[in-house]
């Protein structure tokens, strides 16, 4: 399958990508079809130098099947290339890391604790089986 994804290049801690069409079996700095673009990230969101895009390529690349990620979706959808793809949800996203840590430990002991009632009462039915009489064949 054809995606059409960002290959990262730059220095340590100073990326630069390239918009690349490539088999999405290849590595993400590997292989690649064709360079389309950049995108800068480090550049602020006014500057027009932040990205560069080959719209007629990217046009002919997505009318042969190729699927952007979701990255390069939100930088065309941008550039008005393609629909802007819908915002993902992620209500966790806002709140602090330490936060959202401690209100998963929270949910996994909660369950932990229901589970406890449901798994002492079938012991208690076990034994009341074991009880009945059995008839041994002679």
């Amino acid at each position: 399958m054809l995606k059409l994804r960002l290959s990262r290049g730059g220095t340590k801690k100073r990326p630069v990508y390239k918009v690349v069409v490539a088999d999405s079996r290849f590595a993400r700095d590997g292989r690649f079809i064709e360079k389309v673009g950049f995108f800068n990230p480090l550049l602020p969101k006014e500057k027009k130098e932040r990205v560069g895009l080959e719209a007629e390529r990217i046009k002919y690349w997505l009318g042969q099947g190729a699927q952007p990620t979701t990255r390069v979706a939100r930088i065309l959808g941008e550039n008005e290339l393609m629909p802007m793809p819908a915002n993902g949800n992620n209500p966790n996203k806002a709140v602090p890391k330490k936060e959202r840590n401690k209100k998963e430990e929270d949910n996994k002991e909660a369950p932990k604790a229901e589970a406890a009632p449901a798994a002492e009462a079938p012991k208690e039915e076990a034994p009341k089986a074991e009880a009945a009489p059995v008839e041994e064949k002679k």
